[in-house]
């Protein structure tokens, strides 16, 4: 059976970027784990379940999942888990993903063993796409560096964190996705004038944000060669 490990953020994940691929994954067969950096629960940012931002269906969908999917109420470590045992990686963003997912080695590891492996693929997604800046390959270089990506972008950001780069919540960005990715090399192109963006460079697929969050499940199905669902 085809399998994927989900490592999501416990400060913060975007909802839609992590239920989306992980329902359209498990529709299609394939076997999911997820995993957290110390093995909690997964903390949903509250505003992708807010009604008025996403929409009421989306909002339910998402609380419904992040309440009631044991995968999610029982992750894995993730220093207990390796890439070699899963077809596919998938780090879901948000921007929590800024204060622990892509600051942590373990997470750093599972995605140069996905992307360098003989075998494997990753999927990442919005902020999460900051994890690549960090991620260094088997010879030392950045992982990115020269690879085609998408991500959350700048003209995004803007319209969040105010001057002083302050989350609505209060809490300072610490980096800006799209700054950080560029300066280690990507070939970075949010294409802000299409609706959806996915792209696909050898095993490492990256999506800009919430509403690439169907393609994305679509494009990492197809590149492990299961069928999408009906």
């Amino acid at each position: 059976m085809t399998s994927a490990l989900f490592v999501v953020s416990e400060h913060g994940y975007w909802g839609e970027e992590c239920i989306e691929p992980l329902e359209t994954l498990s529709e299609a067969g394939v076997d999911v784990t997820v995993a957290t950096p110390t093995g909690d629960p997964p903390v949903v940012d509250e505003r992708s379940i807010d009604p008025e931002n996403v929409g009421e269906h989306t909002a339910e969908r998402v609380r419904e999942a992040d309440a009631s999917d044991p995968r999610l109420n029982d992750p894995e470590p993730i220093a207990r888990v390796e890439a070699t045992d899963y077809d596919a990686v998938v780090f879901p963003g948000g921007h929590g993903t800024e204060w622990d997912i892509n600051a942590d080695r373990h997470a750093r590891a599972l995605l140069r063993e996905a992307v360098e492996g003989d075998d494997g693929t990753a999927l990442v997604v919005c902020h999460a796409v900051g994890l690549l800046a960090f991620t260094r390959d088997g010879s030392g270089g950045f992982l990115v560096d020269g690879r085609s990506v998408t991500g959350f972008p700048n003209a995004w950001e803007e319209g969040i964190v105010d001057g002083d780069d302050l989350m609505p919540d209060g809490r300072k960005l610490p980096y800006w996705v799209e700054d950080e990715v560029v300066a280690a090399g990507a070939d970075w192109d949010a294409e802000l004038d299409a609706d959806t963006s996915v792209r696909v460079d050898g095993d490492l697929v990256t999506a800009r944000g919430p509403g690439s969050s169907a393609e994305a499940a679509r494009t990492l199905l197809a590149e492990l060669g299961v069928e999408t669902p009906a």
